[in-house]
């Protein structure tokens, strides 16, 4: 599934006539019965549409089940000119939701690798975030996940991946602790074996 604009529909999708995902009714009464749970009238004006928005919203949020973000790696580039150091794209923002509550979890991905012998468009490594990223997560398979993909895709000779996110299932319910930030890791190769490469790349990640 290719990134469009919000939405619009995909390859496969239906369409309705104004052009926009076709909803199920099945799926919009879902969402009427749960605002009827929470305590509202799905029939009021304000909420009458609602429904069918929020089904498209979530074939948005989750548009990730759809992609494999692996492919977005298929591309390299060989003539780099020598260059054999640290590749680092840092501050990518992303979004996505937890399984556990559907509540969102927004952050920042700081994504590095050691070439071996080729590279990837920069763009690329933020795509793979955000194929995994649009999907019902939890912070540490998203780490894994992403690391994973660029370790197997790119093979190079090491994967950093570190997410800083906030969580709403945390800060707007249950503890209701705002201010709070998760930060998870994955080193694999390189990074993972030698010292000294850790502490290099999480440094130019500005978190040493």
């Amino acid at each position: 599934m290719s990134d469009k604009g919000q939405g619009t529909p995909d390859d496969g999708d239906l369409v309705a006539a104004d052009g926009k995902i076709a909803v199920p009714d099945e799926v919009a009464e879902a969402v009427r019965t749960l605002l009827r749970w929470a305590g509202d009238d799905p029939t009021r004006e304000g909420l009458v549409d609602t429904p069918r928005r929020v089904a498209r919203a979530w074939k948005e949020y989750c548009a990730g089940y759809g992609e494999d973000p692996g492919v977005h790696l298929s591309r390299v580039f060989e003539e780099v000119g020598g260059y054999d150091e640290i590749v680092l794209l840092k501050d990518i923002p992303f979004q996505s939701h937890c399984e556990h509550h559907m509540a969102p979890i927004i952050g920042k991905a700081h994504i590095a690798y050691l070439p071996r012998n080729h590279v990837v468009g920069i763009s690329k490594l933020a795509r793979v975030l955000h194929g995994y990223a649009r999907r019902l997560q939890v912070q540490e398979r998203l780490t894994a996940e992403v690391a994973d993909c660029i370790w197997h895709g790119l093979k190079p000779l090491g994967v950093a991946v570190v997410i800083e996110a906030s969580h709403a299932c945390m800060t707007a319910r249950g503890v209701r602790t705002s201010g709070v930030g998760m930060v998870t890791s994955r080193m694999m190769g390189v990074f993972r074996d030698d010292d000294r490469s850790r502490k290099e790349v999480l440094s130019l990640m500005g978190m040493a």
